[in-house]
């Protein structure tokens, strides 16, 4: 399945910071599974989204250090929505809902839904990223029903 990643580095670069596949690579490389490669990766208002050939890679980091780290994984297959809220007049940050399957099985009499929201700095075009994810859903949404 193809991600799209073209789209999202030309629709967004200079709009957040872009963190080199070096830095990535040297930070986040011993957290990929076996034959997984690192895309491309981004830091938010805080925290950091990693996106690999298979999944989406959430680290939020907690507490005042910021040294504490959760990582999520969002499995590309798995991503049935998304949701986009753009940056108003006053203070708000830009924000994008990605709605998953948590059940090992894509059936649709047998779903188990979760949502991650993510924050973006007001600057950042995230209508590339929007589009890119709203394809991979149309995608995923064609391929669990077409299984019997």
């Amino acid at each position: 399945m193809a991600f799209g990643l073209g789209k999202l580095v030309q629709g967004m670069l200079g709009n957040m910071s872009e963190i080199s596949l070096e830095e990535l690579e040297q930070q986040f490389g011993r957290y990929l599974f076996e034959g997984e490669k690192i895309s491309i990766g981004y830091k938010l208002i805080r925290d950091l989204i990693v996106f690999t050939d298979q999944r989406i890679l959430f680290i939020d980091k907690q507490g005042a250090t910021g040294k504490k780290q959760s990582f999520k994984s969002i499995y590309l297959m798995n991503i049935v929505d998304v949701e986009m809220e753009t940056a108003g007049m006053g203070l708000d940050d830009s924000e994008l809902t990605i709605t998953c399957l948590q059940s090992v099985y894509r059936k649709a009499y047998n779903e188990q839904l979760t949502s991650y929201t993510f924050e973006f700095p007001k600057s950042t075009d995230i209508v590339p990223l929007y589009t890119m994810l709203g394809t991979l859903v149309l995608q995923n949404r064609q391929d669990i029903n077409n299984q019997h």
